[in-house]
């Protein structure tokens, strides 16, 4: 079974070419979904309030993601200590989903595939580029969040050059491009 990683920055529209991947039969592993279960439970919130301190936990006892982001977007030593509790429960998961899966290929969809080094559990690589602008207001209508929030987040994942260097295929998802014909030509090649 091959694994294909799924990547691109925030706003690339990588969550959309991982779901036209699921509507042709192919198991999709929505990395950055799995990663939000986490905060639900028990150990990670204690590990939370143990890191980053009580504010990130709400009066329903549940993690605040908005105060939890506030912290980790604008300190890279936060953040990487968040990654540090979370990444390496979602790299089991992604191992015991997979052993459960048949099929020819799965997708891995990770927004920072590279810089967390999930690449090193994929076998191939499709990066999902956009031009900067449009990425910031599709997030800023999807997320309802500032443009400083969007361009926070932006400056903590790798630039599309730096991504597509590394990337066995590439996608560009502007106004005009082709998406479609890119995604069933790649599933063509792994579904051999």
């Amino acid at each position: 079974m091959i694994k294909l990683g799924l990547t691109g920055g925030i706003g690339s529209g990588k969550t959309t070419v991982a779901k036209v991947f699921q509507e042709l039969g192919v198991p999709v592993y929505y990395a950055d979904y799995e990663a939000k279960k986490f905060l639900a439970h028990e150990m990670v919130k204690k590990r939370l309030v143990e890191l980053f301190g009580a504010s990130v936990i709400s009066s329903d006892y549940t993690v605040d993601k908005a105060a939890l982001a506030a912290i980790v977007f604008t300190d890279e030593q936060q953040l990487a200590k968040l990654n540090a509790l979370i990444h390496p429960l979602l790299e089991k998961d992604f191992e015991d989903w997979v052993n459960r899966q048949e099929a020819p290929y799965i997708v891995k969809e990770a927004a920072i595939l590279f810089e967390a080094g999930f690449d090193k559990s994929v076998d191939k690589v499709l990066s999902i580029s956009a031009p900067l602008e449009q990425r910031i207001q599709r997030v800023i209508q999807r997320d309802k969040v500032t443009r400083q929030q969007v361009l926070d987040r932006v400056t903590k994942q790798w630039t599309d050059a730096k991504r597509e260097e590394k990337s066995d295929f590439v996608i560009q998802n502007g106004n005009n491009d082709r998406v479609l014909d890119k995604i069933l030509e790649i599933h063509r090649l792994l579904s051999k």
